[in-house]
């Protein structure tokens, strides 16, 4: 293990999400959501978790885990909703030239991250707030995965399309406008008409929303494609449900842009995503959402997780019992194995 890496093993989740809300001023509107979402999407203590277990294959199973979860199968994809993803190539050379020369193991992680960030922007010639975030991500890719791993990946990305080709500060810009109701839509009270665009591991587009629909009733009215060959998730539409009341766990989104428009937490979805362990913050309408709880009263980006699991009781340690209410025939074959993972055994 190198210096670097050692270093970097020495900080816990809660460091790290200490030193990203530091570094949040220093980081690009365009990327402020998206990093935070980034570090819910792949929880080192959850990594840590299932990295110490005897048997990793039950833990899993005990985790009620779907989907892609690990960090070293996406090294080069899991920040495709970052604009810093662009950057990538640049930044990860600059981390596996740090890791060749690292020393200072009393280094500040937040000044650890400007420094390489200082270092990147200027071999860009770009504003060192668009490369912060990217810098972060491949810091604890690198501490989730290890310099191996790190080192074979190509550091190759796809190209930006759509909506990620602007500026910054258009695409924060895009990301805030509705759609237009018409010549007199101030007028309208009812039938207003919006768009949930998204992001996810395998595709991205955008679907119809009537004002204050469920995000997951939004997105099954989709029927554009065979969703499962994309995700095995995906029931229904592009927003992976299962339950679609609270208590699978399964459409857990991220909100890029739009949260402010989006229905207030409620008490259900609120105990439910610490049973789920998504370390929702305690916001009024905060950034990580569950789509089958969550209405939109505008347009909302979104970003759609490759995984779902439940381990807030096991990794965490958040909740007393269990209080879920499963009300469809799979999600109650699905409730054993949750009640499972809720128990901290």
């Amino acid at each position: 293990m190198t210096n670097l890496e050692s270093y970097l093993a020495n900080y816990t989740e809660t460091d790290w999400l200490a030193a990203l809300d530091e570094l949040l001023p220093c980081i690009h509107e365009v990327d402020k959501n998206a990093i935070q979402i980034w570090f819910r999407f792949y929880p080192l203590s959850l990594k840590r978790f299932i990295d110490a277990a005897e048997d990793r294959e039950a833990t899993l199973h005990g985790l009620a885990m779907q989907g892609v979860f690990e960090l070293k199968d996406q090294i080069d994809t899991s920040h495709h909703f970052l604009y810093g993803h662009r950057y990538w190539k640049t930044v990860k050379a600059a981390i596996e030239a740090e890791a060749a020369v690292f020393t200072d193991q009393k280094h500040d992680l937040k000044e650890e991250v400007k420094q390489i960030g200082i270092l990147v922007a200027e071999k860009l010639k770009v504003e060192r707030s668009l490369v912060n975030a990217i810098v972060l991500v491949g810091l604890m890719t690198l501490n989730q995965v290890g310099l191996e791993a790190f080192n074979a990946a190509t550091g190759e990305v796809e190209k930006p399309s759509g909506i990620m080709t602007k500026s910054p500060d258009a695409i924060v810009a895009e990301r805030a406008k509705d759609d237009s109701q018409g010549v007199f839509g101030f007028l309208k009270t009812v039938n207003k008409k919006f768009s949930v665009t998204y992001t996810a591991a395998n595709s991205s587009g955008k679907f119809p929303l009537l004002n204050e629909q469920e995000i997951t009733a939004a997105s099954a009215n989709d029927r554009s494609q065979d969703w499962q060959s994309l995700d095995s998730r995906c029931w229904e539409g592009p927003v992976p449900v299962e339950c679609t009341a609270a208590s699978c766990g399964t459409c857990w989104v991220g909100v890029l842009g739009g949260q402010e428009k989006m229905t207030e937490v409620g008490r259900r979805e609120r105990r439910a995503m610490k049973v789920f362990g998504y370390n929702q913050t305690d916001d009024a309408t905060p950034f990580m959402r569950l789509a089958c709880q969550a209405r939109a009263m505008g347009n909302v980006t979104l970003v759609i997780p490759p995984w779902n699991a439940v381990f807030g009781k096991k990794v965490y340690n958040n909740i007393e019992e269990v209080e879920l209410e499963p009300n469809t025939t799979s999600a109650k074959a699905l409730r054993e194995t949750i009640a499972s993972a809720t128990t901290g055994e």
